[in-house]
Order: C-alpha cells, then structure tokens, then sequence
C-alpha cells in the first residue's frame, strides 16, 4: 500500500542522514521534497501542509542545527510527527458491555462481512465469546456468506432470514447473546451510501434498538480522498469510536490513511492486510510510521511469530540445530510455518534496513508458488530420503522431479540450499560464534555417522581403517 511513499520517503531521508551540517536552505529543499512525496500518495492536500509546517518548526530550532549529527535528529523528527499523524498510540476496543455491541458500517464492496468474521476470531484468540449478527438483509447470499465464515471459526451467527426489521433482528440477537452468555455482540450491517437518507435513518434506528460500544466505519484502503468525505458525513450521522482499513495489502497510494485521523479526529483501529481470516491487524500509528519510512517493523514480526510457533517445536528444534541433526522434515515444517505468517513479501517488508526497491525482487523471489514447489519437492521423498538426503543420488534425483512436477536442477538446488543451512547451523554451534558452548567430541562423531547414514561401529571401523 505504501511502497511508493516508502521508495520516495527513502530516497530523500537517505540525503538527510548522510548530511554532515543542516541549514535552513537545505532543510527546506528536503521538506519540499517530503512535501511532494505525501501528496503524490494522494495525502490530503492541507494534511501535507500541515505535517510539513510542523517539521519545519521543529527542525529550524537548536534541536537539529546544533546537534552533533543533524540529519538523523532530522529524520526523528520526521518519524515523531509521521506518528503523531497516525494517531500517536493505538486504541484498543472499549468492550464494557454484558454483552459489548461492536457495529460495524460502511460502503457497499468495502468487506464488511468478512471484517466481521476476522473481528470474531480475532477477539476469541483473545479469550472473548463472540457472536456474529447477520443484519444485511439486501444484499444477496450475504447472511449466508457470514454462517460459513463463522461454522469456519467455530463462531455461532444469528440470523434471521425472511425478517425485514432489521432493529427487531438486532434486539432479539442481543437477547440471544445475553442468554449464551457471549461477551461481544458484531453487528454486520449492509452497505449503504452516506447520501442515502433511508438507509442512514435505519442506521440510527439500529443503534437505538441496541447501542453499540463500538461504531466502526469500514473504509477500502483502495477509495482514495473520497473515503475522507464518506468518513465524515458517516460521523455526522453516527458518531464513531474508530475505522477499519481494509485492502491494506493493494497498491493503492495509501493517502487516505495519513489523512483520516487528522480530518476526523478518530483513530485506526484495525487494518486488513489480506483476504485470509487471520489477515487483520491492529493498527499501531508507530510501528506504521516505522514501515513508510522503511525503518522495518520487528514488534509486528514477533507477535506473528509467536502465533505460528510453539514453544515445545522451539525448544525441539533448538536440540537439533544444537545436535546438528536437522532434517528435510524439519525443513519443510519451518517452510509451512513460515507461510501461516503470511506472504513472505510482507515480511520481508516488516525487517528493518531493507530498501525499497528491494521489495519487488523479494516479491518475485519469494512468491508462494515456489515454496508449494519446495513442498512438493520434499513430499516426494521417501521417509529414508527425508531423514538422510546423502542417499539422494541421480535416480532418485529423477524420481522425485518428477513426482513433484519440477526439474532435477529445482532438486538440486534444494538440497544445496539444506546443506548450506546444516553448514551455517554447524558453525553456530560448534563453539566459534561468541556465546555458544562447544559441543562435545563424542557428539561431534556421533552427528556425522547418522548424517553419512552409517552406525557408530560401522564410522569407527572405517576410521580405523583409514589409519
């Protein structure tokens, strides 16, 4: 979404850290620079101007003429006020009600049925009892589209089709809520026009039959400045805690997000960054500063982490790297958790120090479809070929390709790119990176007798021999 911020932003903040002395000319030539890239991503024009006034004030003063290096104190700056635009700190849900009523409103096409599923699991990962509420009555197939994503969750929905009151629908869910004992109630309304009277009446109506602790306007990341004038008839009607983004993962300019807190003066809550029920994340204005102006963001990487890993299958894996027996199973697992964590672009995105333009070779080089190959390739094996890839030789080299759909060069270089890895765990434990205990001998000649596919009688013999 913001790649070509990012590449713009990257560009002249790399000219400011590398300056030596700041003046008041070259500071300004460097914010009109910024200036200019904010509005080609279609930042609201007076947004830009304001964020640029408020840099130039700060940068102008000791802060950064008398500092001992003047263009980082500069791009802090820069990052500060990019963080105070977003919002300064996140907002978390307010879920005090029994049970707490989450509405969810917007445009027709802006993904607010599927919203209202990732909402549900993303709140019952966090121990809460959710229960979905089908209140689109127009839109064809959308109250079934809401009972499969939520037999998809294990999340219960109420619906009721053939009613058209749609206020009544949400009274007797609300009932329904209290009577299981669910602790957040989502609404999924249907889209509407903000011009559309009858529709914005019915709104208001529902929130009277069962007000919500949460009014989130649901925004396509994708609409460009007019979400920031459908934002603001939307508040006028009904109040709003906060917006979702959605299709955060297109290639949209991104604009709208830096300019919708400072025109609305309500925070992000969530942003989706794909189509995936877990695709959702909460919007953090520091770590998204972080990412626009390619700083990486590690706290968001170790949080998906941490979802997709299992402490025991760390500890595990840990004991093997230690032992130096990693296999082509633990291989392939570390591929597949690697994909729960989403595409692998975006997490090249969230490490710091990778530059902008770095992200389309990363794209293209790490696309999904040639780990699913990486996958069929090891599915292809047998166990024994798995277990111990030195038995691998030019047969069973064509007899996996072919049972996986590749080409022996595709085999090949996996089992370079295992080796090189089993090399690289090697060095860290045998005791040459600072910090890591020196294993044992005896380990040592045990570990290469299983990798060569002998016994230990059989490796010692042959040393002996050699002697």
């Amino acid at each position: 979404m913001f790649e070509l911020l990012t590449e713009r932003l990257d560009g002249v903040l790399r000219k400011m850290r590398s300056s030596a002395r700041m003046t008041e000319d070259n500071i300004g030539e460097t914010l009109r620079e910024v200036r200019r890239a904010l509005l080609e991503a279609d930042v609201q024009i007076q947004v830009a101007r304001d964020f640029v006034g408020r840099v130039r004030e700060r940068a102008l003063g000791t802060e950064v003429l008398r500092s001992l290096q003047p263009g980082q104190q500069l791009v802090k700056i820069v990052h500060e006020e990019l963080v105070e635009l977003l919002g300064g700190e996140s907002a978390p849900l307010q879920l005090t009600g029994h049970p707490a009523v989450v509405l969810l409103a917007g445009l027709q096409g802006s993904g607010k049925t599927t919203l209202a599923a990732k909402l549900a699991g993303h709140l019952k990962k966090r121990g809460h009892k959710p229960l979905l509420v089908a209140a689109d009555i127009y839109r064809p197939a959308a109250i079934e589209q809401l009972q499969v994503l939520g037999e998809q969750l294990d999340v219960p929905v109420t619906a009721r089709p053939g009613e058209r009151d749609v206020p009544a629908i949400v009274r007797a869910a609300l009932a329904e809520a209290r009577e299981a004992l669910r602790d957040v109630m989502i609404v999924d309304t249907a889209g509407r026009l903000h011009i559309d009277d009858e529709l914005m009446n019915e709104l208001e109506a529902l929130r009277q039959a069962a007000p919500p602790q949460e009014t989130l306007l649901v925004l396509d990341a994708m609409t460009g400045q007019e979400a920031l004038s459908v934002a603001q008839e939307f508040h006028r009607r009904i109040p709003l805690s906060g917006v979702v983004l959605t299709k955060l993962d297109g290639d949209a300019r991104g604009g709208a997000a830096l300019s919708l807190r400072a025109v609305l003066g309500r925070p992000i809550k969530f942003v989706g960054v794909g189509e995936g029920l877990d695709d959702l994340e909460t919007f953090h204005p520091d770590r998204m500063a972080q990412r626009i102006l390619g700083m990486g963001d590690v706290l968001t990487l170790a949080e998906k982490a941490q979802e997709v890993y299992d402490e025991d299958q760390a500890r595990e894996l840990e004991k093997k790297m230690r032992r130096q027996t990693l296999t082509l199973e633990d291989f392939l697992d570390q591929l597949q958790a690697v994909k729960k964590m989403g595409p692998l672009d975006k997490i090249v995105g969230m490490l710091p120090g990778v530059p902008a333009n770095a992200l389309a070779d990363a794209r293209r080089e790490m696309d999904s479809k040639r780990l699913e190959r990486v996958q069929g390739i090891v599915h292809s094996m047998t166990r024994i070929e798995r277990r111990n890839p030195r038995v691998i030789d030019g047969s069973r080299r064509r007899r996996i390709a072919r049972g996986s759909g590749t080409s022996v060069q595709e085999v090949n270089q996996l089992l370079s790119q295992f080796d090189q890895m089993k090399r690289m765990m090697k060095s860290m434990t045998s005791g040459n990176s600072p910090g890591v205990p020196k294993p044992r001998r005896a380990a040592r000649v045990a570990t290469r007798a299983v990798a060569a596919g002998h016994t230990r009688k059989r490796y010692g013999s042959k040393r002996k021999r050699r002697k």
